[in-house]
């Protein structure tokens, strides 16, 4: 009789754990979501405010560069923004110092955004490769998270 209560007990354990690594799963994917998320606002913010610039210091290439970063669909989105950023440490020319100021700042939380969303990948790509998520396929209700892998795109 106690080889059954014992059994009971294992299994019992073993469903709690695999419960808790579901959960904890779902988590990390949310929080990619919402990592991305946010590293979309500010990679937007950013094309605004290069648009800003180029207004302002009447430079057509950076204006090119901003409007196809903000129209980027996103599997061209790293490409674009790699562009953005050459673009931006080319040269700006003459531009007023609240344009720049701006810009430097939301570039500096791209980059704060991006290491956050790299970091939360990195978290469920890792869970993802445990062996009893993969035999009990516990993450097979997400879509794979992937790195955004940029320039640094912070600009001094």
């Amino acid at each position: 009789m106690w080889w059954v209560i014992a059994v009971v007990a294992v299994v019992v354990a073993v469903a709690t754990y695999l419960t808790w690594l579901a959960a904890r799963i779902d988590r990390l994917h949310a929080r990619a979501a919402a990592a991305y998320a946010t590293l979309d606002a500010h990679l937007v913010r950013r094309a605004a405010a290069a648009v800003a610039l180029a207004e302002a210091a009447q430079l057509p290439t950076l204006m090119y560069a901003a409007k196809i970063a903000l129209d980027a669909q996103p599997d061209d989105r790293e490409v674009a923004e790699n562009d953005l950023t050459r673009h931006l440490r080319a040269g700006l020319g003459d531009p007023p110092a609240d344009v720049v100021e701006t810009l430097v700042q939301v570039s500096r939380r791209v980059a704060l955004a991006r290491q956050v969303h790299n970091d939360v990948v990195r978290d469920a790509l890792a869970v993802r490769r445990r062996s009893l998520v993969r035999l009990f396929r516990l993450a097979r209700k997400h879509p794979i998270p992937a790195y955004f892998d940029v320039d640094d795109p912070s600009l001094s």
